[in-house]
């Protein structure tokens, strides 16, 4: 054998101990391993490799972080909780796990817990933008309007087009009766040439609150411009010609409601309501019995229709609807008074005089409460305030 090919043969040989020893080494790193398997996207893979990991050493963190991170992927949300909870519990100064910890806490729904999170960060971050948006969604999702409004102002003025951002912000306001809130972020969102129907409702709403019905009936017709499909659009402008008595013209947005969205029993109940109160009879009839088939809990459904067989004369099924109206809403003043009038038409004294008498003691109690409340406000704004209650009852 010559001397060359022994040279030859031992850099094969050097070359493939080399080559195993690599790989060796490879295998023998499997934190490695696991990194670069979650890389690659093989999220089977390296759940196997970091849960080995975890299994080795318990007492190290970052297997643990991993794993939620991993399972928050796949939005498996609970198991990254526990995984997150147990790497914060060896290491809660680990970078980055607080704020994971806390997404996870926020897409699963548990707001408490996530602005723990949240708030601890805040306090080193405090103009951190996705931390304020998150507080804020955070206590928005727990109901929290009130306090969930200050960061949606401070996000919304950090990012300034963003039109979803400053929604949220006007729902927050309208929530929590903040209207002027409302208005303010209203002109905002116009300043920006951004038409929205749904930022045209909630001014209208807020308008609404603070007793411009005018003003909030402008609105809706500009949402209904806007975007004639938007959800509530026509049942919320309908809705308000409806408290101002203006039924010819309500009955037609509830019924373009009802060509939006078929099932909208609201809108079809103060449709044929309106029909009522255009002494419609017939045509309310059917609607009415429609909105008992999908609701029949609604006491004003009822009440309507026992009106509508009372007006038919069908005195029977009127009493039976009126009935069934004053068990689901006792307090309705409405209710009693007409039983008791139907009764003392079918010559029922002692019937009538009972449902009367009821009449009677619920009017006196809602006066006394209106007294009550009236004689703690200056006398300049009790018309007001009179005007108010009295655009809470439901007309005739």
């Amino acid at each position: 054998m010559s001397i060359r090919w022994i040279c030859v043969e031992g850099l094969i040989s050097a070359a493939l101990v080399a080559s195993v020893a690599s790989a060796a080494s490879f295998q023998m790193d499997p934190r490695q391993m696991a990194v670069d398997l979650e890389k690659q996207g093989k999220t089977s893979e390296a759940e196997a490799a970091w849960t080995e990991l975890a299994n080795n050493s318990p007492k190290d963190p970052e297997p643990w972080a991993h794993l939620g991170l991993l399972k928050a992927r796949q939005e498996h949300y609970a198991d990254a909780i526990n995984y997150y909870r147990k790497a914060f519990a060896l290491n809660p100064a680990m970078p980055g796990l607080r704020l994971n910890m806390g997404l996870a806490l926020f897409k699963n729904g548990d707001y408490k817990e996530a602005i723990e999170d949240f708030d601890s960060l805040l306090k080193t971050e405090p103009d951190d933008q996705r931390l304020i948006v998150l507080m804020g969604m955070s206590h928005y999702g727990l109901g929290e309007y009130g306090t969930a409004a200050p960061y949606l102002q401070r996000a919304s003025q950090q990012d300034a087009s963003n039109l979803t951002l400053m929604l949220t912000l006007a729902h927050s306001c309208l929530l929590s009766k903040q209207y002027p809130c409302v208005l303010e972020t209203f002109h905002r969102m116009e300043a920006l040439n951004a038409e929205s129907a749904e930022a045209d409702m909630l001014v209208g709403e807020a308008l609404s609150e603070m007793n411009d019905t005018d003003g909030a009936i402008r609105e809706f017709r500009a949402a209904e411009a806007a975007n004639p499909k938007e959800p509530n659009v026509h049942f919320g402008l309908g809705y308000l010609l409806w408290t101002v008595r203006q039924y010819p013209e309500a009955a037609p947005e509830f019924e373009y409601e009802v060509k939006n969205d078929p099932r909208h029993s609201k809108a079809m109940l103060y449709l044929a309501d309106s029909l009522i109160q255009m002494a419609k009879f017939d045509e309310a009839k059917p609607i009415l019995k429609q909105v008992i088939l999908m609701d029949h809990t609604s006491s004003m459904a009822h009440l309507d229709l026992g009106i509508v067989y009372s007006e038919g004369n069908d005195n029977e099924k009127a009493v039976a609807e009126l009935q069934e109206a004053a068990k689901l809403a006792p307090s309705d003043v409405n209710a009693h008074f007409r039983l008791g009038r139907l009764y003392r038409s079918m010559g029922k004294a002692p019937e009538a005089k009972v449902e009367f008498d009821l009449a009677r003691s619920l009017n006196k109690k809602e006066n006394d409460s209106l007294l009550k409340v009236m004689s703690g406000i200056p006398e300049s704004s009790k018309g007001s305030k009179a005007n108010q209650a009295g655009e809470k009852r439901r007309p005739e």
